[in-house]
């Protein structure tokens, strides 16, 4: 398991090890399916490169490891998830994302660590502009 935080700035290289991409900006999240799809690289002062989480051949404490890949053939729209107001389908408040839980090998998402506690990836609704969106109790 690691974190979003543990994956936010480690450098991105290719198989060899030797070339260096550019480092984690973000990672892009399906909430529905509890999974990330996508890794955003910062390649430069302004560039980002966006691959596909099947891209990804490692993902450790010391980098990222990736493999050649074409652009994807479609990229949800990303909304960053951490400092993400939380709501259930009902409208409460649940405070806000400190940080998610996910498995490096696959890319699912195995909890999220709220200002107000930690939610099982089961109860993932949805992620939009506002809010991360989550079934009641």
């Amino acid at each position: 398991m690691m974190l979003f935080s543990q994956a936010h700035g480690l450098p991105v290289l290719t198989p060899s090890g030797t070339d260096e991409i550019g480092v984690v900006r973000a990672l892009t999240v399906d909430a529905a399916a509890g999974r990330v799809t996508h890794l955003r690289v910062r390649t430069g002062r302004r560039a980002e490169t966006v691959l596909p989480w099947e891209a990804v051949h490692a993902v450790g404490p010391g980098a990222v490891v990736v493999g050649p890949a074409g652009a994807p053939d479609e990229v949800a729209p990303h909304h960053d998830l951490l400092g993400r107001r939380v709501l259930t389908e009902t409208g409460d408040r649940h405070g806000t994302v400190r940080d998610v839980a996910f498995d490096p090998a696959t890319g699912r998402i195995e909890a999220v660590r709220t200002t107000l506690g930690t939610l099982p990836a089961d109860r993932l609704v949805g992620l939009g502009d506002y809010a991360l969106v989550v079934r009641a109790d």
